[in-house]
């Protein structure tokens, strides 16, 4: 199981698809912040007095606020353009960061507005801070949503997030619609730079519909709409060892989708159990027109349930997502470096790679603990042989004299690796070795396409 991060009509990797770069985007998001601040400014004539300095901070801070605010939230709206040109795990570490300066924002909003109003008012912050919510209801609404936001951001700590069930996560993140409505209407309500300018409300108005627009369509309409067209049901359920599973799902046309090796699905089994469990799952296979193959290891509660679902019982998907595929190649050779059920997206994506082997060459590292934790490694050595890639399977604990991450051991088992384009995929520890190692045999962070493979409880 996998956990990853103007748009185009098309679906990822169609023909015509809008591509974005991360600078590109830091671009856009930046000059979105300087039309904020450009609409705050406009708005203050003139600062008197720390009473006035403080409240004008307040008035900046929660209007930054509400810009990022909007920001993450069309960067977790599954975009196509987004999700294929920056992948998953970019989106989601953004999305996990400009929460974070939301919250501290908005904290900074709320102590700076009461503070510099009591100064003003020649009171206590704590009596200023009764007359603020007995004498302004959006003030009180405005109140409810900090305290929602905040909840959130206290779940989504790592330490926290680690002791709550998934659909626990993923539910209480729902709040923040909530909140969001009432961060909005408070922003119209009191907000100086929209209570006198209708340019203003226009604009404001415009970024939020956009925003929840792109949440809306990508992440709720689109799905209806594929899963309602394409039909897909469990064909079969194939057990590969002791804890990992390939589900094969067969449809009307999956061409629709454009799915590429490399990518993943979120998948629901629409069980009486099961329906309430999403989880991304990668492909394993090549995607064909009414095929596809997901492997999946027992790792939380929703891949063990994969295991028992039955032929004929219908799968809810969206997707696909992911920015690792073979495109990323180009015409350079290419290595796969994969640590136990990552090898998953990786033997599809060497499927497609090994019939380029006439623009690029292919090499495989697949590491695991033991025998027993290899995955599809028949179907590896299948592709191995027929000359479409060159297989090592390495296998010990890691920092054992075997482990190619320790040191500059993978440029002694590879020497051209630096001229190499190279996909990694496995568990958080695998992944960060396997970049720094990279790192340390001066690979251009441009030349690494790196996705995590985690528990998901």
């Amino acid at each position: 199981m996998t956990t990853r991060t103007v748009a185009s009509a098309t679906r990822p990797g169609s023909p015509g698809s809008l591509r974005l770069s991360a600078r590109a985007v830091a671009l856009l998001v930046a000059a979105g912040g300087a039309v904020t601040v450009g609409a705050w400014v406009m708005n203050t004539p003139g600062v008197y007095g720390l009473g006035g300095w403080l409240t004008n901070a307040g008035r900046l801070t929660g209007l930054l606020a509400g810009y990022l605010l909007a920001v993450a939230l069309v960067m977790m709206s599954r975009m196509p353009a987004l999700d294929r040109s920056l992948g998953s795990d970019w989106l989601a570490r953004w999305h996990a960061f400009l929460g974070r300066y939301v919250v501290c924002l908005l904290a900074a909003h709320t102590v700076l507005i009461i503070w510099g109003y009591a100064v003003t008012a020649h009171t206590g912050v704590v009596s200023e801070t009764g007359t603020l919510w007995s004498s302004y209801p959006d003030v009180l609404m405005a109140t409810v949503a900090f305290g929602l936001f905040l909840l959130v951001a206290v779940f989504s700590v790592r330490r926290a997030r680690r002791r709550v069930a998934y659909e626990t996560w993923f539910y209480l993140h729902l709040y923040t619609y909530l909140a969001l409505a009432l961060s909005f209407a408070h922003s119209f309500a009191n907000g100086a730079e929209f209570v006198s300018s209708t340019f203003n409300r226009l604009l404001w108005s415009a970024l939020y519909i956009a925003a929840v627009g792109c949440v809306v369509w990508w992440r709720f309409v689109t799905p209806v709409l594929l899963n309602w067209r394409l039909s897909p049901r469990v064909h079969a359920v194939r057990r590969e060892n002791a804890h990992v599973v390939s589900v094969i799902v067969r449809g009307n046309d999956f061409t629709v989708l454009h799915a590429q090796p490399g990518q993943y699905f979120r998948l629901r089994f629409m069980t009486r159990d099961g329906w309430w469990h999403t989880h991304p799952y990668s492909l394993s296979a090549e995607p064909r027109r009414d095929y596809l193959r997901f492997t999946i290891k027992a790792l939380g509660d929703g891949s063990r349930f994969a295991a028992r679902v039955r032929p004929g019982t219908r799968v809810w998907m969206s997707g696909p997502y992911g920015a690792i595929t073979a495109e990323k190649a180009g015409g350079r050779k290419v290595l796969l470096l994969a640590g136990g059920i990552g090898v998953t997206p990786l033997r599809a994506l060497a499927e497609r790679l090994s019939r380029r082997s006439g623009r690029a060459e292919v090499t495989m590292l697949y590491r695991a603990n033991n025998a027993a934790d290899l995955v599809l490694r028949p179907e590896l050595e299948a592709l191995a042989a027929k000359g479409g890639m060159r297989l090592s399977v390495l296998l010990g604990p890691p920092g054992d004299q075997s482990d190619p991450l320790v040191g500059t051991r993978l440029r002694s088992l590879l020497p051209d690796v630096a001229d190499r384009e190279v996909f990694v995929c496995g568990p958080p520890a695998f992944v960060t070795a396997a970049c720094d190692a990279l790192r340390r045999c001066r690979l251009p962070d441009a030349q690494v396409h790196a996705e995590k493979f985690a528990v998901e409880v």
